[in-house]
């Protein structure tokens, strides 16, 4: 029997049995992994029965070694979209490739009934049938693993925008409070935020408070500089407050040129002398008799 015969053959056989064969491989998943806070039961079922029909159309069409060939495009299409919403939904990998995997207890027995007294056709139709569900469940871990990376960059993204807030003072003045490490990639998106701020509001006072910063090292004290550098060129002046005595003497320790940039122990004194650069006095009322 050729190729194109044994792929009509199982196409067949999985037209014929499909209600049967979805049932079962239902019911199996929802006994091994499926939770139905993540994945419905009734969107399971559909997912079973589309993946079923798709599968047996490209099985059908005979290119049984390539699931890249384009006759697989709608059961990968399929299962890229079922990778990616249970990544997004919080499935785990391996939850989400027995989705493919799980199929094939159910699929094996019908094939057996389908291929009784042909021993040999069974072995090459088993054989061949499993090799592609594995690779369909790969495919589906390599999906799966995609989308993921993709969440947790943006997630990353994310957390670095809501640990480098901009913050308006007063009229003209802005702070950066800074928690954490300033590593290459925090340094751009604070330069990409402080310049943004300083467009929005003309802001000619920036104060970068570094109260949060654990330990300054070199490559910490060139992305400061880097920062107040971009600054100046927009228009603004920078102030670094939150310098306690171990990061000073770290600071001169490292060789680190500060001269031409205010420091102040603390946001409150940064912010003082930025309200006196931009010509705002501060009045001290006494206490009422």
């Amino acid at each position: 029997m050729s190729t194109q015969d044994y792929a009509a053959r199982i196409s067949q056989i999985i037209q014929d049995h499909q209600s049967e064969i979805g049932a079962e491989w239902v019911a199996q998943l929802e006994a091994l992994t499926v939770r139905s806070n993540v994945v419905s039961k009734e969107q399971l079922r559909n997912h079973c029965q589309q993946f079923l029909a798709a599968f047996a159309n490209a099985v059908r069409a005979g290119e049984l070694q390539n699931i890249d060939h384009r006759s697989w495009d709608e059961t990968r299409d399929l299962l890229a979209e079922i990778s990616s919403t249970r990544a997004r939904n919080g499935s785990t990998p391996s939850e989400t490739a027995t989705f493919v995997f799980s199929l094939k207890q159910a699929l094996f027995a019908h094939l057996r009934t389908g291929f009784a007294g042909d021993a040999e056709g069974l072995a090459d139709t088993s054989w061949t049938v499993n090799t592609l569900l594995d690779k369909l469940g790969l495919f589906t871990i390599e999906t799966f693993q995609r989308t993921r990376d993709q969440i947790i960059v943006r997630q990353q993204q994310e957390l670095l925008e809501l640990s480098t807030p901009v913050v308006k003072l007063w009229n003209g003045i802005l702070a950066l409070p800074l928690i954490g490490t300033l590593d290459s990639a925090r340094t751009q998106v604070v330069m990409e935020n402080i310049l943004q701020k300083i467009v929005d509001t003309g802001a000619a006072i920036a104060i970068i408070d570094i109260t949060g910063v654990p330990t300054v090292d070199t490559l910490v004290a060139q992305h400061l500089m880097k920062t107040i550098a971009a600054a100046r060129l927009m228009g603004a002046d920078c102030i670094i407050s939150g310098i306690r005595p171990q990061i000073a003497q770290t600071i001169v320790h490292l060789g680190v040129n500060l001269e031409d940039v205010t420091t102040k122990a603390s946001l409150a004194d940064a912010f003082v002398v930025a309200l006196e650069r931009t010509g705002t006095s501060i009045v001290k009322h006494g206490a009422k008799a």
